[in-house]
């Protein structure tokens, strides 16, 4: 599995309908294209800036090539991006995933408590 990180930023007073709208755009792109496992959207409100982390989680490269194109390193904007984004990667970063433990099953959890 591969992760695929980009980020970006907002001013803070539109930090909720850029979220919006990134359900509307890249998450929903994310979840059309086959191989893609999922992504984590993080928002943290710095000062007058909302800064956007998206971590999308893919089978494969060639997976995030039907996302992203041939140039998979190149970050993928919408029309509206212009609008929103004072701040952005331009180019995305690949990492491959050697754990995952986003998810605990029951027993796992109860050993946690």
């Amino acid at each position: 599995m591969i992760a695929r990180s980009w980020r970006g930023a907002t001013r803070a007073q539109d930090a909720d309908k850029y979220l919006e709208y990134l359900h509307q755009t890249g998450f929903a792109e994310y979840r059309k294209t086959a191989g893609n496992r999922g992504v984590l959207g993080l928002r943290r409100i710095v000062k007058d800036r909302a800064e956007f982390l998206l971590i999308s989680l893919w089978d494969s490269r060639e997976s995030i090539r039907q996302f992203a194109g041939d140039d998979i390193d190149t970050a993928v904007f919408y029309p509206d991006d212009d609008r929103f984004l004072v701040e952005r990667d331009e180019q995305v970063s690949h990492y491959e995933v050697v754990f995952d433990g986003t998810t605990l099953d029951q027993e796992s959890a109860e050993a946690v408590d």
